[in-house]
């Protein structure tokens, strides 16, 4: 089997210093990617940085590195070490994140996103590919800056985007694309702006997993999710293009009114299926499929906690990679 089949790490309640026998479970069961995320939990970079010298049969991406919270400079630093860790496995997926990442939490201003995101893939592509860098972007200027250990095999740059824009320049600069909190049906509408991509174009997306069948549960855990990341204003935008105006809308009317418990009253169960893939691991593992037969290339699981994790331990975690994985 030639698609790629993702997970994000590290995995909730296991140690990183345990995650040498996760990486090798998830190679051994036909996983081909691992891909971390950067929002208050680990850094985008160390799972990665010990998946490239505990498991050489897995390909590593973040999904994102932020642009605002690193310098152009050190993101290029962290991108070309872990490059060199692990040569030609390595995508480097950058975006704008949130204002409550960048700003709340990591005192940066988080201006012009767009514009940002732009200036730094412009940045690291010559930076990674060895050449120096003196020149004014519009949102900063970078003097004289050469990378000392330019990596020998640069990583492909993804770029996260949700709406036309931001996916129109992922399309026109970038490697590949990432995309986030989004059903199987819609990844037609984002795919469409990005028609102007040339060959070997990588489509990644991140796909919510909770594998239980107990549907009240993973409905429950799903709204709050839901709550959490939809009413960030990009993600609202992105959903409003989507065309989930009318079903949302409720919802965003109590959240904004503070009304918690009937925002996530105000979602509906369809909804929650439409975006949170559950059910039994097969039926978790053919809804992530479909993703792939959207046009998906590299569809990367997010496993959220369930009753049976929580109290299966080690063994509970293996079995359940085992039948998420791709039949081969």
């Amino acid at each position: 089997m030639s698609m790629r089949w993702g997970m994000t790490v590290p995995f909730g309640g296991v140690p990183l210093t345990d995650h040498a026998a996760v990486y090798a479970a998830l190679a051994d069961a036909g996983f081909t990617d691992v891909w971390s995320a950067e929002v208050n939990g680990t850094d985008a970079f160390t799972p990665l940085a010990l998946a490239a010298a505990w498991e050489p049969r897995l390909r590593l991406g973040t999904a994102i590195a932020p642009v605002f919270t690193r310098g152009p400079g050190l993101l290029a630093m962290t991108a070309a070490a872990l490059a060199e860790a692990a040569p030609g496995r390595f995508q480097f997926g950058i975006g704008a994140s949130s204002p409550v990442v960048v700003g709340d939490w990591n005192a940066a201003d988080f201006t012009e996103p767009f514009a940002r995101s732009r200036d730094v893939l412009r940045f690291l592509r010559p930076a990674l590919a060895g050449e120096t860098v003196d020149r004014e972007f519009p949102t900063f200027a970078v003097k004289r800056f050469r990378l000392e250990r330019p990596p020998a095999t640069p990583p492909q740059l993804m770029l996260a985007a949700l709406r036309p824009r931001m996916l129109r320049l992922a399309a026109a600069e970038a490697d590949g694309v990432i995309l986030n909190w989004l059903a199987a049906t819609d990844v037609a509408t984002a795919l469409a702006e990005t028609k102007e991509a040339g060959p070997g174009f990588e489509v990644a997306a991140r796909i919510f997993v909770i594998p239980t069948e107990d549907a009240g549960y993973a409905r429950t855990v799903g709204r709050r999710m839901i709550t959490s990341y939809l009413t960030v204003p990009a993600y609202a935008a992105f959903h409003r293009w989507l065309g989930r105006s009318e079903v949302l809308g409720p919802m965003w009317q109590a959240w904004d009114a503070g009304d918690r418990k009937g925002a996530l009253a105000a979602i509906p169960d369809a909804l929650v299926d439409e975006l949170i893939v559950h059910g039994s691991p097969e039926e978790c593992r053919d809804r992530v499929k479909a993703y792939a037969e959207a046009g998906v290339t590299v569809p990367v699981m997010a496993l959220m906690p369930t009753p049976e994790l929580t109290g299966g331990g080690p063994k509970a975690l293996f079995s359940l990679i085992k039948a998420l994985a791709p039949a081969l």
